[in-house]
């Protein structure tokens, strides 16, 4: 018989140790898988397979206009597939290469880039759908105002603003036309940041006059535009106190911030100052009434007229033109590089106008651009707030179904009625003997005219800041765009 020790060695040599047991028993248990996901090359395929047996299984078209699917492959893409779910589907297999999909109709989806501002309109109908949800009353309704008004003004960085030095405004000559006076106008609304435009008059100037402010878009040549002089001045023709002023890094703006840095996030924030603090200064004005103060723009000044509307109470009237949205919150960062959007667990430009309520508002629409759907999708959403307060009737679109993007004459036409309308403005003054608002006595002046700098800038004050890093250092922030 063996000796106790010499079995117990030779037992020890038979019996697997505890690491190989261990290893045994792992394997085992995910050997399966771990085999499985060895076996990518079985699985991986160009993403325009999975995407033809999409259109196939849910008998839709997928259209890629612009090649975004060429030479993809996708690991797994089939697998991605949501049987009943075409539009989940999509998003599977697209999100991996920051891809997208607008639905154009219910069989048609378009595939494009991931643009966070820019959803298909379906998508804005949920959105809407959802935030209805949130309120059925008009005190629901104003916490959640309240909310996001708090919310946007601390995303807009406003509350880190510095007060405006409150220097005096450096102002042009006056000229005079027929009805109307101009001069070009600096504001320093920061240290060392002006604000420059030009204050449109009556003339001659008596009594008590509304204010308008005309937040500008990314339209060719900016403020100098023949459109936004034409309605600068019939607005004043008519008996109004209006501003129009640069986009930030747009014309004289460029004289402290480059064109490049107009897509600084930033941007947004000065926007909104220009607007607050021109207002500030029109409103000390003796001939300023502080009751009747509105506020216009299309495009990007668009979404400036809504922000500037929801965020200071003394805006009594308000048109945002060819801007309102449930889907798209703006290209430029602007308009959507801060990110006030995210208020309230997520809000958009429709939500944002409906803060107006119960102010008038004259919502421009037309049928080739993002507001195609206004009258059915966004306006009723929008008229639905105003109806808490009773006034559905002071909130109304004029829909261009076709017309494009733009602030064109019959865009100008419904707002100057509106503003007569709410604002207490002269429409008679501007009317030509068949009734109808004439704008050709409007001087189209050239750009040098409208400079307040001087032609090559040789009048900025010395002062003047001409460092975006600068720029952020006054609100306590750093710059952090990618050049």
């Amino acid at each position: 018989m063996k000796d106790n020790k010499k079995i117990k060695k030779e037992c020890r040599k038979a019996v697997p140790g505890r690491r190989t047991f261990l290893l045994l028993l792992f394997l085992l248990a995910y050997g399966s898988e771990l085999f499985s996901q060895n076996s990518d090359s079985k699985y991986n395929q160009p993403i325009l397979h999975t995407i033809n047996k999409i259109e196939r299984i849910f008998n839709v078209n997928i259209e890629d206009e612009r090649g975004l699917l060429k030479d993809k492959n996708l690991d797994y893409a089939d697998w991605r597939i949501r049987y009943g779910h075409p539009e989940i589907s999509l998003t599977n297999i697209l999100a991996p290469f920051d891809l997208t999909f607008f639905k154009e109709s219910d069989s048609v989806y378009i595939i494009r880039k991931f643009e966070y501002p820019r959803r298909s309109v379906n998508v804005g109908e949920e959105r809407l759908q959802y935030l209805k949800t949130l309120y059925s009353d008009k005190e629901s309704w104003e916490k959640r105002r309240d909310s996001l008004k708090s919310c946007m003004y601390a995303a807009l960085w406003l509350d880190k603003a510095p007060e405006a030095p409150g220097t005096k405004p450096i102002l042009t000559k006056k000229r005079i036309y027929d009805g109307y006076s101009v001069e070009n106008i600096a504001l320093e609304i920061l240290p060392g940041v002006y604000a420059t435009g030009s204050v449109y008059k009556p003339y001659p100037l008596k009594g008590k006059h509304p204010v308008i402010i005309c937040p500008n878009g990314h339209f060719g040549q900016g403020r100098y535009r023949e459109s936004q002089q034409v309605r600068c001045a019939t607005l004043a023709r008519m008996g109004a106190i209006v501003a129009g002023f640069d986009l930030f890094g747009w014309g004289e703006s460029q004289l402290q911030f480059p064109y490049e840095n107009h897509h600084n996030s930033i941007a947004a924030t000065i926007q909104v100052l220009d607007g607050m603090r021109l207002l500030d200064y029109l409103l000390t004005l003796r001939h300023a009434d502080p009751e009747r103060v509105g506020v216009t723009g299309g495009s990007g000044g668009g979404s400036h007229t809504m922000f500037l509307t929801a965020l200071d109470d003394r805006v009594k009237a308000s048109a945002p033109v060819v801007m309102v949205s449930s889907h798209f919150s703006g290209g430029c960062p602007c308009e959507s590089g801060q990110p006030l959007h995210l208020c309230g667990d997520g809000t958009n430009n429709a939500e944002i106008a409906a803060m107006a309520a119960p102010g008038p508002q004259l919502i421009v629409s037309d049928g080739k651009d993002w507001t195609q759907a206004v009258p059915g999708l966004e306006f009723p959403f929008i008229q639905r707030t105003y109806g808490f307060y009773g006034e559905k009737d002071r909130v109304t679109n004029a829909h261009l179904p076709d017309e494009g993007h733009d602030y064109g004459k019959s865009k100008r036409m419904a707002v100057y009625r509106f503003m007569a309308e709410y604002l207490g403005l002269d429409l008679k003054k501007v009317q030509n003997s068949k009734g109808e608002i004439d704008e050709s006595v409007c001087v189209i002046e050239e750009e040098n005219t409208l400079k307040v700098f001087g032609d090559n800038g040789e009048r900025l004050p010395e002062n003047a800041i001409k460092d975006i890093n600068a720029l952020y250092k006054l609100f306590g922030e750093k710059n952090e765009k990618i050049q």
